[in-house]
């Protein structure tokens, strides 16, 4: 089934501004929201359909490649990418949208999070970013990186727990274990009631008596982690992915954050990427181009065997099919595409030039003379 056009989906003009758009996408987000569509299934793909939208078009670069290529040219930057698969990821990714700051600025500032969390099992742990470099071969066919992180881990002394071996935690006097203190205050427009986390227990509903020597009550110690990361093919610079459970260990016992891992896509030598093709520049001489020939140009596999047929033009692209990248999360590459110019000698012999002028005068090069362009030999002063 065809995907329906981005702007179409939020309702707004190919013109509008990012806060007209940012509207439209908060008043589709607020209709679709699956907890005012319990088990609604055509509302919550709405709700995506609208998140994917306002994914690429708040974006000035894939939005600007979308304009240009429309959906072929945002492959994988969208809902359904490894690091977009829930819906919880996008309130996580628009907590600008759904409150809270800016995309990254509380998602990795080493914030708290907030998970729902029930009273008594700890405080939730942050989340941890990393920037993954990869080169365009790793993204063409995937990889899998070890790397190693410094984050907060469970204390081995005492399991998480954060008491001393031998003791254990106990209900909290002040709060009784629900986490919270509520005061009541009374004002000629009737009584309030304000419900605050409890200052004792910092909400946990439960104290220390002995805290553990090692982290000091804690229940986490900083530390450094091996993680393995499984990067599929066709990701693009910019794009990530969520390794859950694996960010920093929650407080006493809590729920531990996630690592968010962005994929930065290093510069390649030879090639250029457009979406999931590869564009490489192939210089030949100016016989070659005339009279054809088969040369050997790099891939992201190695090397292979092009056919340049007699009389292509400069700038003729050349398609090398299933040569590029892999898509991501369907079959099928994508194409090297091989662009073709002609090199031109700065400096020519004697004898080199007589030849070139002889073959000036004959038939087949006297086309381009009567041309609007003046004659290919006249131009470089042959």
């Amino acid at each position: 089934m065809a995907k329906r056009d981005y702007y179409e989906i939020l309702g707004i003009q190919k013109n509008a501004s990012k806060e007209e758009m940012k509207k439209a996408y908060r008043k589709l987000a607020m209709q679709y929201h699956p907890d005012r569509n319990p088990d609604n299934k055509e509302a919550e793909e709405k709700f995506k359909e609208a998140a994917e939208a306002y994914e690429i078009l708040s974006d000035d670069e894939k939005r600007s490649r979308y304009d240009r290529f429309g959906h072929d040219g945002v492959k994988g930057n969208a809902y359904g990418s490894p690091g977009f698969t829930d819906i919880n990821d996008i309130f996580s990714h628009f907590s600008d949208i759904f409150g809270g700051g800016s995309i990254f600025d509380d998602f990795f500032g080493g914030g708290q999070r907030s998970r729902g969390r029930r009273q008594g099992t700890g405080v939730p742990g942050s989340d941890l970013r990393v920037n993954l470099k990869l080169t365009l071969e790793e993204i063409a066919s995937g990889v899998s990186k070890k790397i190693k992180i410094k984050k907060q881990v469970k204390c081995s002394q005492c399991g998480g727990t954060g008491a001393n071996a031998g003791t254990s935690t106990k209900t909290c006097p002040v709060c009784h274990g629900s986490g919270e203190v509520k005061t009541v205050s009374r004002s000629v427009f009737g009584q309030f009631v304000n419900i605050t986390p409890c200052s004792n227990c910092n909400g946990e509903g439960s104290v220390i008596d002995e805290p553990c020597k090692k982290c000091m009550g804690d229940g986490r110690v900083n530390d450094e982690a091996t993680i393995n990361i499984n990067v599929p093919p066709g990701v693009h610079d910019g794009s990530y992915m969520t390794l859950r459970g694996e960010g920093n260990s929650g407080k006493r016992g809590g729920q531990p954050g996630d690592i968010i891992v962005v994929f930065q896509e290093i510069p390649h030598e030879y090639f250029m990427r457009e979406g999931d093709d590869i564009i490489y520049d192939l210089f030949i001489s100016f016989p070659t181009a005339v009279i054809g020939a088969e040369v050997e140009v790099p891939t992201l596999n190695g090397k292979a065997i092009l056919k340049i047929d007699g009389g292509t033009q400069p700038g003729k692209l050349l398609k090398m099919r299933d040569k590029g990248i892999k898509h991501l999360n369907q079959s099928g590459h994508g194409d090297q595409l091989v662009r073709v110019n002609i090199e031109i000698p700065k400096k020519v012999t004697s004898k080199e030039k007589e030849l070139l002028k002889e073959l000036s005068e004959m038939q087949s090069f006297k086309k381009s003379s009567n041309s609007d362009d003046k004659n290919f030999f006249k131009r470089f002063n042959f």
